[in-house]
């Protein structure tokens, strides 16, 4: 196996720039008119349930398509953080706010989480908020040990863990934020968060209980899991990194064209991390360039395939390159380090598991 160093994201820069055109790299203000065919599938998706127009299947088909549409405002609202469709700040804040208000999370907590961690500190094993916790983390905290026992590889738990996934993680990141910031910082982060809250759960003062349930509630959780189905499948198949890689260390995935269009291109993972600041309109650019120049690093998988890996492999980390599942022992490769798409088994079944690793590490650099 091929021992691939890490990369830079200057490096990378250096080597794109030069081949995509300067347009690509100025904000696109009229993105922002997605927010008004999302805006009304919502409102009438509203105005039919409260109706019952189609009865229960009518209701269940609305709460979907409510789902989806808070799913591409979120991705909207992420691309609007990133500077990729307007420049002035208040409008950056003003439209996100609106974009992430179904799932409660505010624009100022979202460039802390995710512009300002999650992009610096990628795969990072200690600093990156999103990756997915370490084996000897596992081991000090009982929480985590109970999660995983619930939550177990190949179990069907995983893909309902979907749709409560987002708002759990965000939530924790929330609290998380309390902790470190500043006085005037958490009151900001307070007001982001509780006034969406208190409009979207003011709706079932309007149109009852059972209205809200299916109007908000299901399409909430639609919403988790149409949008960690991408954020779950961006990163964590790939190994982990002390040093930042952002094509080693990010999965794309390939999905039908219109669906890649309704989702705003967020498919495109690998090429956001290279530029964050780009339009995701733009992103197919610059998969033609990963394709051609970094055959060897760049990871693409259907969409299907990255969620099916997902639930075949555990989301443990024994060390940057492995991955382990607590119960059975079974220790499984990563993206470009052992893991096989197509064949995703166990690289070992043993207790001494360290002492293996080694061996199989220098095998390979030896090769």
């Amino acid at each position: 196996m091929k021992v691939l160093t890490p990369i830079s994201h200057k490096e990378y820069v250096a080597v794109l720039r030069p081949l995509l055109p300067d347009f690509v790299f100025k904000p696109v203000p009229h993105r922002l008119l997605w927010m008004l065919p999302h805006g009304l599938v919502i409102l009438g998706g509203i105005l039919a349930i409260t109706n019952g127009l189609g009865g229960i299947v009518g209701k269940l088909i609305a709460a979907i398509l409510i789902g989806n549409s808070f799913t591409a405002l979120g991705f909207l609202g992420h691309e609007i953080m990133h500077g990729a469709v307007v420049r002035k700040k208040w409008l950056q804040y003003l439209t996100a706010g609106i974009c992430f208000s179904p799932f409660w999370v505010g624009p100022l907590m979202w460039r802390l989480w995710h512009n300002v961690q999650h992009h610096v500190h990628t795969q990072h094993p200690e600093k990156d908020p999103d990756t997915s916790a370490t084996y000897d983390e596992y081991q000090r905290r009982p929480a985590l040990q109970w999660l995983y026992s619930l939550v177990r590889r190949n179990g069907t738990l995983f893909f309902a863990m979907l749709c409560f996934w987002f708002t759990m993680h965000s939530s924790q990141m929330f609290w998380r934020l309390q902790k470190v910031a500043d006085p005037k910082t958490r009151r900001i982060l307070w007001i982001e968060r509780v006034v969406p809250m208190a409009l979207w759960f003011g709706l079932v003062f309007a149109i009852g209980v059972g209205n809200f349930v299916w109007a908000y509630i299901v399409p909430l959780l639609v919403g988790n899991f149409i949008t960690m189905s991408y954020i779950a499948t961006n990163h964590l198949l790939n190994p982990q990194m002390d040093e930042v890689d952002p094509v080693l260390g990010s999965l794309s995935v390939n999905v039908p064209w219109w669906m890649d269009i309704l989702h705003l291109h967020f498919s495109h993972h690998t090429e956001h991390h290279l530029f964050p600041a780009m339009s995701h309109k733009y992103a197919p650019m610059v998969k033609t360039l990963l394709r051609e120049l970094y055959p060897d690093r760049y990871n693409e998988l259907p969409h299907w395939k990255a969620l099916w890996l997902l639930w075949k492999t555990p989301r443990l980390y024994l060390d940057h390159d492995h991955l382990i599942d607590p119960v059975t022992k079974e220790i499984f490769g990563t993206l470009r380090k052992g893991l096989d798409p197509d064949r995703p088994e166990p690289l070992l079944r043993c207790a001494k598991v360290s002492q293996t690793i080694k061996s199989q590490n220098v095998s390979a650099e030896a090769d």
